[in-house]
């Protein structure tokens, strides 16, 4: 199950008509409503279950610039910006604190990466440092690890995925935004090859524009409107411990395992070097466009064929605005935690630092990203459907992003000037 958050009171109407519809209530979606409402513009947010059921609230909290893709640092950058105002704009606590963000490198030639990776963004003027296996002792004592070095970004943060998504909303709410929860909308209406509306399980909604915030389920939503967006599940088991004593308030990566203090005092852990890729008919369609990101990212992979695989082959791939879609049938995506790597993941953790031992696990979860071929979200029109918008794909960094990320989404939407260069996110990147 997912962690709980914070409670918001979501709308019970169904209208007829708004300016602005968006498609998924997870952090991204929420953060383009806020704007746009902010904006005095008529915005419906529809979530086929519950607000940031899915990876929004299942996330680790990281808001973090370290190791992104220098075309992406931009958007976490002015995320930056954005996350250190937000709590004001929303008169809310978020959790947020930019307490810096820290990796860890076993080996010279990870830190040699670490290294190239600073050197690529020298020009961008980050506060990132090179540490030394002393310094890293001094930022996080009694430690175990002998290691070849870190690098280590103070102007990084966290933030509390339990909180976060519902201060959002409810600003987004008091601006005038609805939102409407289990409320699955199942396909775009168009009229003259433009959007005209949605039609949801309750009946049509007409727009001028749409906004697809779907997470992992976009894929399915847009190849029903014969767009083609490649992107493939991965899973990712996470838990949180009882409040205890830690060794930093730094979040930690280290090469199999991570972790960041939360705000109720306890830590957030994962194994950092294991993710689950359930293999799906997804895998045999697209498997090509994956392999220059498989070759690196081979050793992260815990590949499995399960149920998984019938389970998608059982979710409809066609279907009409009066059939009911995949979206009603599986209103939460909820993954099963893989026990094996909590337990992995907590073996590294107090080799390294034997504080750990002492942890109390109070909670498990798992959650299913979105990843794009090369780890970059898609925000920005969809050419052969005029009128619609993407924010999706952002490959398990989304909430770090997400507050430049929805008003990139909103800028737009609106034609104003973009709070970042939208070039990199276009999703025409990967025809061809």
């Amino acid at each position: 199950m997912a962690p709980n958050i914070a409670p918001v009171q979501t709308s019970q109407q169904h209208p007829k008509s708004t300016t602005v519809v968006i498609i998924g209530g997870g952090i991204v979606g929420l953060m383009a409503a806020l704007s746009l409402s902010e904006r005095g513009i008529p915005v419906v947010l529809l979530e086929k279950g519950k607000l940031a059921g899915e990876q929004s609230s299942r996330n680790l909290g990281w808001v973090r610039k370290t190791s992104r893709a220098a075309a992406d640092v931009p958007m976490a950058t002015a995320s930056d910006r954005l996350w250190a105002n937000l709590s004001q704009r929303l008169g809310a606590d978020l959790g947020y604190s930019q307490t810096g963000i820290m990796f860890l490198a076993a080996s010279e030639n990870e830190m040699a990466a670490h290294a190239a990776w600073k050197k690529s963004v020298d020009h961008l003027a980050l506060d990132t440092q090179l540490l030394s296996n002393r310094e890293i002792d001094s930022l996080a004592p009694g430690g175990r690890g002998n290691w070849a070095g870190a690098i280590y970004t103070p102007s990084d943060g966290r933030a509390e995925p339990s909180l976060a998504a519902s201060a959002i909303a409810a600003g987004a709410i008091r601006n005038g935004a609805i939102i409407v929860e289990n409320c699955a909308v199942r396909t775009l209406s168009l009229s003259g090859g433009k959007v005209s509306g949605v039609v949801t399980e309750f009946g049509e909604i007409r727009c001028d524009q749409v906004l697809l915030a779907g997470g992992m389920w976009s894929r399915r939503f847009l190849s029903k409107h014969k767009v083609n967006l490649p992107t493939l599940p991965l899973v990712l088991s996470v838990m949180r411990t009882a409040p205890m004593d830690g060794p930093t308030e730094i979040a930690t990566g280290g090469p199999d395992f991570s972790f960041r203090k939360r705000l109720d005092g306890g830590f957030t852990i994962s194994q950092r070097g294991a993710v689950k890729a359930p293999l799906t008919l997804d895998h045999l369609l697209l498997g090509t466009r994956f392999l220059p990101a498989l070759k690196h990212q081979r050793h992260l992979l815990r590949i499995s064929l399960g149920r998984e695989f019938f389970s998608d082959l059982l979710l409809r791939r066609g279907w009409s605005g009066s059939q009911t879609s995949p979206f009603e049938r599986v209103r939460t995506m909820d993954p099963p935690v893989d026990a094996g790597i909590n337990a992995e993941a907590m073996r590294n953790i107090s080799a390294a630092w034997p504080i750990f031992e002492q942890a109390e696990i109070i909670e498990t979860w798992a959650g299913m990203m979105d990843v794009t071929p090369d780890s970059l979200p898609v925000v920005g029109p969809v050419s052969q459907v005029p009128g619609l918008m993407l924010a999706t794909g952002f490959s398990g960094h989304g909430f770090g992003t997400a507050p430049a990320a929805g008003q990139l989404a909103a800028d737009l939407l609106t034609g104003d000037s973009p709070i970042i260069d939208p070039y990199p996110y276009r999703l025409e990147r990967f025809e061809g």
